[in-house]
């Protein structure tokens, strides 16, 4: 290396730095020219970095919640001596987990919570609209612990539970599988509950425009009747702008209804503007049908979407509304 750094230098006009990596390594690799190919590859780095930067962007919630993952199993092997003296194990790793997605949420997206005050002090069934992942639905759970001091549950599709790693995630959050007996006997213990009716299908294959696809679903509404208790429509701000996906290719459309695993790519992960937006409680009615309930809570949900969100959405109008100095108003 010594040598060639000399040979570099040699000569009435001195080599550039770079020119004299590229002639060295023209040298050890016998490639004649090799500057040529240095500047296409550089070329097509420079192409296609926006396309590389939009479709890895979103595999950082991945990364946050696989860092989760990791702080749990950190938490359990330095406290689990204080196990058997504590029916609150896991209240410290909550406290943390919540601590760390909502600097998240408050530093990549400006995330903002309004109406909570429309949270009842018992128990409730939350109806949101799915966004293509569910990072918002985290970021409200875990603003609502920190300033309320209430824990939610959710009930997550089914393939979550096959994700390799995310079982003690789960388990500490009381991720719940969703049968209805499962929901209506936390319900009647007090517990406050999230579930999105539109589930992966609605995750994946909604747009930009905002559509509520719940199919004949009103599974949920058996369970707040069963339970006796109120519904509270939720819905979060250009979600879709943050991450969106390719569910308009009717390729993954199929694949999907084949093997109903979110084989779908997504893209994005830009830093737009998150705003949840819970809505008044649809009070228990004895006399009211599935079907009415499902309907009101639809109905209840659409006019959140349409109050709040400007359609179609906009990516960059999304990251423009970084920089208001006035939220919206509830």
């Amino acid at each position: 290396m010594v040598g060639g750094n000399e040979s570099c230098s040699a000569g009435p006009i001195p080599m550039s730095y770079l020119t004299c990596l590229t002639s060295i390594l023209g040298e050890w690799t016998g490639v004649e020219h090799i500057e040529e190919y240095l500047s296409y590859a550089v070329y097509l780095l420079w192409l296609f970095f926006p396309l590389a930067l939009v479709l890895l962007l979103p595999g950082g919630i991945i990364i946050l919640f696989y860092t989760s993952i990791l702080l749990l199993h950190i938490y359990k092997r330095k406290n689990e001596l204080k196990e058997a003296y504590s029916n609150d194990f896991w209240d410290g790793a909550k406290q943390m987990l919540a601590t760390l997605w909502d600097g998240h949420g408050r530093i990549w997206h400006g995330y903002e919570l309004h109406g909570a005050e429309n949270i009842p002090e018992g128990p409730g069934l939350i109806v949101f609209y799915h966004g293509a992942t569910p990072a918002d639905c985290v970021y409200f759970m875990a603003r609502l612990l920190i300033q309320r001091k209430r824990y939610c549950h959710v009930v997550a599709d089914h393939f979550v539970f096959r994700l390799p790693g995310f079982k003690l995630l789960l388990d500490v959050h009381g991720v719940m599988h969703g049968p209805k007996e499962e929901c209506v006997k936390a319900l009647k213990k007090g517990c406050l509950i999230a579930i999105a009716p539109g589930g992966v299908r609605e995750a994946l294959f909604s747009d930009e425009m905002y559509t509520i696809i719940w199919g004949s679903r009103k599974g949920f509404a058996q369970v707040a009747i069963d339970a006796k208790v109120p519904i509270i429509p939720m819905f979060t701000q250009n979600v879709r702008e943050g991450v969106r996906t390719l569910g308009g290719i009717k390729i993954f459309r199929s694949l999907y209804e084949r093997i109903r695993l979110p084989v779908v790519p997504l893209y994005g992960g830009f830093p737009v503007k998150l705003r949840t937006f819970i809505g008044e409680p649809i009070p228990y009615e004895p006399n009211v049908t599935a079907e009415e309930l499902t309907a009101k809570t639809k109905a209840a949900l659409q006019a959140l979407i349409e109050k709040h969100q400007k359609i179609p959405g906009n990516i960059f109008r999304a990251l423009m509304e970084r920089f208001q100095t006035q939220k919206k108003e509830d």
